[in-house]
């Protein structure tokens, strides 16, 4: 059958995306492979949709506007420069997803495949998710792979120890891979970090009761057509529930962060009052969630923006950006009392003894003679 040019993109485009999800969902895959194949399964499908709005996606000489060549064929726009054109907001979810799989592609190193297949995995989840969307959103669902794609079993996920498992590999990693993700992340802000269009985490509720015909083994929940109690009750759920799809650790060691010690101090310097570090300090990394609690499972979770763990001597340093957001929270006494829900203690301010004027003593004397 004679297909339009963008439709012979597309099918090729789900080739690779079905391809990728073999790779990952086999007990043996290649995550390189699965990263090659969702590669071109969202370059494929993004110059679909380019070719059917009939927009030029090779590249051109800024000088003469002749077309680039490779082996005499105009060069096509690769996928970076794909996903800014598609996505024009630098913060968009989607497009910073895939641009970190991009990033990772480039770098991953073989023997640690399975120990960043651990960590990504709920990033992974995203990247298939988002192509799926974007396909069916421009062409149509008769084009989705919904019917084609199946939920993995998997061990290591539903059993504690298959947990435990999960979390040695992932520190594993080398400090360079480690650091391509928490820095890739840093300049993320936290709303986008938390979309399930960047990082899809799930929590499985194993379902009790009487089963219908109409039951499947996975049922998805729409929080937005749940009650507010009940969304209330899931919300928690998927906080503080077990995550299953990602491990996320950030980097352990960089010299140019500080300790609590200097942060509280850098901050004190900044205010009119009082700010102590196993007081106020603590208490703000405790209820923004800038840390773990002392003795956690996982110290490694943190918020990379403002806090690190340094494995090595087992302590967290900070970041300039954290005492700027301290200042920013609580710098006035109004903010400090609604945070904490008290007065701050205000510095003391030492008078010095006033200086005698020279001149007036000599004056004095003078009279006094």
């Amino acid at each position: 059958m004679a297909y339009a040019r963008w439709k012979h993109i597309l099918i090729e485009s789900q080739r690779h995306a079905l391809k990728a999800v073999d790779e990952w969902n086999c007990s043996n895959g290649n995550y390189s492979d699965f990263l090659t194949h969702m590669h071109k399964a969202w370059h494929y499908l993004l110059h679909a949709e380019f070719h059917e709005a009939k927009i030029d996606y090779h590249y051109k000489d800024a000088q003469t506007g002749q077309y680039k060549l490779i082996d005499g064929e105009p060069k096509a726009w690769d996928l970076e420069w794909c996903l800014k054109q598609r996505y024009t907001n630098s913060a968009d979810p989607v497009r910073l997803n895939a641009e970190l799989f991009v990033a990772l592609r480039n770098k991953v190193e073989h023997r640690y495949e399975h120990n960043l297949k651990i960590v990504t995995g709920g990033k992974a989840q995203a990247l298939v998710m988002n192509y799926e969307q974007e396909m069916v959103d421009h062409f149509g669902p008769a084009f989705s792979l919904a019917d084609q794609l199946r939920f993995p079993i998997a061990l290591q996920t539903l059993t504690a120890e298959g947990r435990e498992q999960l979390q040695d590999a992932a520190k594993k990693l080398p400090k360079k891979t480690r650091d391509l993700v928490a820095k890739f992340e840093a300049a993320i802000d936290s709303d986008v970090l938390d979309d399930l269009k960047y990082d899809y985490r799930v929590r499985l509720v194993p379902i009790v009761g009487k089963k219908t015909d109409a039951d499947l083994a996975v049922n998805f929940v729409n929080l937005d057509a749940l009650t507010d109690s009940e969304r209330a009750v899931m919300t928690k759920a998927g906080r503080t529930g077990t995550i299953i799809t990602k491990v996320k650790h950030v980097e352990t060691m960089n010299p140019a962060k500080l300790r609590a010690s200097v942060v509280a101090e850098r901050v004190e310097a900044k205010l009119p009052f009082c700010f102590s570090v196993h007081g106020e300090h603590t208490e703000m990394w405790r209820r923004l969630g800038v840390r773990p609690a002392v003795g956690s499972a996982d110290p490694c979770i943190t918020d990379a923006r403002y806090c690190i763990y340094d494995e090595p001597v087992n302590t967290y340093l900070y970041t300039d950006a954290w005492v700027a957001k301290i200042v920013k929270e609580i710098g006035t006494v109004d903010k400090y009392r609604k945070f904490f829900g008290k007065d701050p203690r205000m510095k003391q301010v030492t008078t010095l003894p006033k200086q005698a004027d020279p001149m007036l003593d000599e004056r004095s004397m003078g009279k006094t003679a």
